[in-house]
C-alpha cells in the first residue's frame, strides 16, 4: 500500500470503534450491501458491464491498491475499459467473493443511517482452470440521494494463486458447476451448505432471467417445499397446545366432495402429514374433478398434495387466520424468513424472482398466488430456507415428543425409505438417516437433505424443468458416504 492508502485504512478500521456494532447475516443492512455487492462484481466486474459499474459507483470515489495505486473514478473506469475489460468476449477474469468473510457495519449520525462499511475476502480467477488469488478488501458505501454508493475501496494483502481456504473447500469448484448449467440446460442454481447446525454458504449461480446475473437472494418457487414449512405451522401448533396430532379434522373441516363418504371421519393431521388420506395428488387429475378416497385412510402411502389442503382449511376454520398469517407468525417472523410467503404481495420482489423454464429453456408464465397453497407454490431464498432448515437441526421450536414423532418412521415407501410427518426418512444403516423433502413443477426442481446426528445438510434450488439431473453429482461431491448412500437408495426403488 502507500503511505496515504495504508493511513486511510487504519483510519476506516478506527472508525468502527464509533459504528454500530457489525450486523447480523439477518439484518436487511447485511442483505442490501450484499446485493450491491453482487452487482458491482458478479454483474458489473466479472461480465463486463460498465454501465452496472457506473450506476454504483459515486463520482467521488476513491480507489486504493495496494499494488497500483490510487484511482478516481474516472481512471478506475478508464483501466477498467482498457485493460480487463477491453476485449469483454475473450476475458476469463472472475471475482468470487468468499462470503462468510464479509462483516457489515452501519454508520450512523444523529441516529439516521448514512453508510455503511464492508470488510471481506475475495478471490480472484484468471482463467476457469487456474487456482485463484486471494485480497482482502474494505469498501465505503454511502446513501447519496437516497442510492447506494460506492464511495471508497481499498484491495489489499494481494496473494498470487492462493489455494482456496479448506474451510471453504467445499466450494472450490465454480467452474464445474457453472458447466453444469450448461450442459443441462439449467439458468439457475442456488446452493446452501449447513454445517454443524449453521448456514455455512450460499451461492447462486446463472441468471434469473436473459442478461441478469441470479443475486445470492434470489427468489426461487420451490414447489413442495411448501409442505415442510406448512407441517412445520401444524406442528408449532400441536407444541402449544393448541392442535391435537390424531384429532378428526371433520370437526373443522369437511370438504363437499366427500361429506358422504364415512371415511371423512378418520382423517387427522398424523394421516394428512405422512401422506396416508387415500386421496389422490390433486382433484384435477380424476375425470370428474372431485376429490375422493382411493383406498381407507391410514392404512398405506400415496403423496397427496389435497391432503395438505384440507388440513390448511381445517386450521383456518379452527384459528380464523388464513394459512399465510400463521405461519408469519409461527415460522417466518420467529426465523426472520423476509422473502418467504405462500402468496405474491406487495412485499414480493419481482425483480429477484427466477422465472421457471422448461427443458428447451423456454420462459414459464410465473403463477402469482393470491390465496395460500399448503403444498405448493412457496417462494422464497437460499438464505430464508436455509434459516428454517437448522432450525429444524435445533429443535425446530418443539416439544421433544413431538419432534420425534416428525422424524418417526409412519409409513415405509421402498427400501430404507420412509415418510414421517412432512419428510422423507433415509435409513442409512447403522443408526445413521437422513430427512429430506424436494419440489417439482413445472420450471422447477429443489431437493432439501439433513442429517439431525451430524447438524449437516445441503440446499438445491433450480429453476428448470431438468434441474433434478444435478441432484446425483451434487449430493455425492458435498455430503460424501452419505450423499452417495441416498443416490444408491433412490436408484434401486426406481429400478
Amino acid at each position: 500500500m502507500t503511505k496515504n492508502s495504508c493511513f486511510l485504512f487504519f483510519s476506516l478500521l478506527l472508525s468502527l470503534q464509533y459504528s454500530c456494532a457489525q450486523v447480523a447475516t439477518t439484518d436487511p443492512l447485511y442483505k442490501t450491501i450484499l446485493a450491491k455487492d453482487s452487482l458491482l462484481f458478479s454483474v458489473g466486474f466479472n461480465t463486463c458491464d460498465i454501465k452496472q459499474y457506473e450506476a454504483l459507483l459515486s463520482t467521488d470515489l476513491k480507489f486504493y491498491h495496494d499494488k497500483d495505486g490510487i484511482s478516481d473514478r474516472t481512471k478506475f473506469l478508464h483501466d477498467l475499459k482498457n485493460g480487463l475489460c477491453k476485449s469483454p468476449e475473450t476475458r476469463q477474469v472472475k471475482r468470487v467473493l468468499v462470503k462468510e468473510s464479509t462483516e457489515i457495519f452501519p454508520l450512523y449520525k444523529n441516529n439516521a443511517l448514512y453508510g455503511a462499511i464492508q470488510n471481506g475476502e475475495h478471490l480472484f480467477y484468471e482463467n476457469p482452470e487456474s487456482k485463484p488469488g486471494a485480497a482482502k478488501f474494505t469498501n465505503v458505501w454511502m446513501l447519496e440521494k437516497g442510492e447506494w454508493k460506492l464511495t471508497t475501496s481499498l484491495s489489499f494483502d494481494h496473494k498470487a494463486n492462493q489455494a482456496q481456504k479448506e474451510e471453504n473447500s467445499i466450494f472450490d469448484n465454480d467452474t464445474e458447476i457453472e458447466s453444469w448449467l450448461t450442459e443441462n440446460n439449467i439458468q439457475t442454481l442456488g446452493l446452501g451448505i449447513i454445517d454443524g447446525g449453521k448456514l455455512k454458504e450460499i451461492k447462486v449461480f446463472g441468471e434469473i432471467k436473459k442478461g441478469n446475473t441470479a443475486p445470492y437472494n434470489t427468489i426461487f418457487n420451490v414447489a413442495s417445499l411448501t409442505k415442510p414449512v406448512t407441517t412445520l405451522v401444524a406442528l408449532r401448533l400441536i407444541s402449544l397446545g393448541k392442535w391435537d396430532l390424531n384429532e378428526p379434522l371433520y370437526k373443522y373441516w369437511t370438504d363437499p366432495d366427500v361429506a358422504n363418504d364415512p371415511r371423512n371421519k378418520k382423517l387427522t393431521t398424523r394421516i394428512i402429514l405422512s401422506h396416508q388420506t387415500g386421496f389422490p395428488n390433486w382433484r384435477w387429475m380424476n375425470e370428474n374433478k372431485k376429490l375422493n378416497f382411493e383406498f381407507e385412510p391410514g392404512t398405506k402411502f400415496q403423496y397427496s398434495g389435497e391432503g395438505f389442503e384440507y388440513l390448511r382449511k381445517a386450521l383456518e376454520n379452527k384459528f380464523k387466520k388464513p394459512l399465510q398469517q400463521l405461519a408469519s407468525e409461527l415460522i417466518f417472523e420467529p426465523l426472520k424468513m423476509e422473502d418467504t410467503d405462500y402468496i405474491w404481495n406487495k412485499n414480493t420482489d419481482e425483480t429477484r424472482f427466477a422465472i421457471g423454464y422448461d427443458k428447451n429453456a423456454k420462459p414459464y408464465e410465473t403463477i402469482k398466488n393470491k390465496t395460500a397453497n399448503a403444498a405448493d407454490d412457496l417462494h422464497t431464498t437460499i438464505q430464508d430456507y436455509g434459516n428454517f432448515l437448522v432450525n429444524i437441526l435445533n429443535g425446530a421450536n418443539l416439544s421433544d415428543s413431538v419432534y420425534q414423532e416428525m422424524i418417526k418412521k409412519q409409513v415405509q415407501t421402498g427400501k430404507n425409505k420412509y415418510f414421517g410427518l412432512g419428510f422423507v426418512i433415509y435409513d442409512l444403516g447403522e443408526g445413521e438417516y437422513a430427512i429430506s423433502h424436494g419440489g417439482a413443477d413445472s420450471g422447477t426442481n429443489c431437493l432439501t437433505v439433513l442429517f439431525p446426528k451430524t447438524k449437516q445438510g445441503i440446499l438445491i434450488f433450480t429453476n428448470s424443468d431438468v434441474g433434478y439431473k444435478t441432484y446425483n453429482k451434487l449430493l455425492v461431491h458435498y455430503l460424501g458416504k452419505k450423499g452417495k448412500k441416498i443416490v444408491e437408495i433412490e436408484r434401486k426403488i426406481t429400478q
